[in-house]
């Protein structure tokens, strides 16, 4: 039975998150925008001189913030890698709208990537990088280094990237056997709109804001649980439209097809070759991911090119890998301790 005092301090912690007080600041790592093309942003963060040789740069995905990668201080990925020595890029997309509505998987391996890839090399001064993809993001480095071979990208990570779409779950089944098609889903604005893609996460997980909240009341004397809450539950809800071309291409090939893992995807009437990406490659996969579930991710360094090809499996979520409690001290060290390990040689 819960005793009248710690009703009091529940209630107490109710008001405050209810009113939105002592909510934490997302995104809070000083940055500079160092270059920007239609949606795409190039961000370098500012920290103390970099120890490693090789700068970092990390591509987001395409339908969430990517300030759950920077979500408040004590809890941020970035700002852990940092620590860590890295000089760290992102790469991010702001909100698309008609204009980018026929933007496809190759306006992003092609054009978008190349050039921040480009755009990063002349603000640093480095002669390679390290990519580090995360989710969806994870899949458009994929397939602009294998498109690309010749871009500088001296190693390549990837967290939480599917390639195997067979075991995306239930959403994809729905897709794969026809009852949901592309175009079910584009709006006026030939895009995929926000409110869509969240209700496509929350299928994913029925009863995950059920218990999220179970959980919430819990633990509403933690101030520290509840500022997090508060920060992850924001990043939720505040999804972003998906781009109506390229949310085709990824629904007939990548899905149905599942041309990634048949080695049959072409892209501007040419084949994608996972293979022809020799640089060291790291995927990251998570083990409670309700997202990207370990089987859709497991094959992925089977499928490229590299001889120096290795997973990194660790005890935790899809968000779990760059947010939370665990984030500091289980999942981001061994993804920096690989990323500095394969940039010393990349030394002038």
């Amino acid at each position: 039975m819960i005793g009248p005092r710690s009703l009091a301090r529940r209630a107490r912690g109710a008001l405050r998150y209810a009113g939105g007080r002592d909510a934490p600041e997302v995104g809070a790592t000083p940055r500079e925008l160092v270059w920007s093309r239609d949606t795409a942003r190039l961000w370098r963060y500012a920290g103390d001189a970099a120890t490693s040789p090789t700068p970092v740069l990390v591509v987001h995905s395409l339908v969430s913030r990517s300030y759950v990668l920077d979500l408040y201080r004590g809890n941020s990925a970035i700002a852990f890698l940092l620590r860590a020595g890295l000089d760290v890029l992102l790469l991010d997309w702001e909100a698309p709208d008609e204009a980018d509505a026929e933007n496809t998987l190759e306006t992003y391996a092609d054009d978008y990537l190349p050039r921040a890839i480009a755009a990063a090399c002349g603000v640093t001064g480095a002669r390679e990088l390290t990519v580090l993809g995360y989710c969806l993001g994870g899949d458009l480095a994929l397939l602009s280094v294998a498109r690309h071979p010749e871009l500088p990208v001296r190693n390549l990570a990837l967290m939480a990237t599917p390639v195997d779409f067979s075991h995306m779950g239930a959403l994809s089944g729905l897709v794969r056997a026809g009852r949901l098609n592309a175009a079910d889903l584009v709006d006026r604005s030939g895009n995929v709109p926000a409110a869509s893609v969240e209700a496509a996460f929350r299928l994913l997980k029925p009863t995950g804001e059920a218990a999220q909240y179970a959980n919430l009341w819990q633990r509403l004397c933690d101030e520290e649980y509840v500022a997090g809450y508060q920060a992850m539950n924001r990043w939720v809800h505040d999804h972003v439209p998906f781009p109506g071309a390229a949310f085709g291409q990824l629904v007939e090939h990548l899905v149905r097809d599942n041309a990634l893992m048949a080695g049959t995807l072409e892209l501007g009437g040419r084949r994608v070759d996972l293979g022809a990406i020799r640089c060291p490659v790291l995927s990251v996969v998570a083990e409670r991911d309700h997202i990207v579930p370990l089987a859709a991710a497991e094959p992925l360094p089977r499928l490229v090119g590299s001889q120096d090809a290795g997973e990194l499996r660790l005890r935790a979520g899809h968000v779990g890998l760059v947010a939370g409690r665990s984030a500091a001290t289980v999942t981001l060290p061994g993804i920096a301790d690989w990323i500095r390990e394969h940039g010393v040689a990349a030394a002038a």
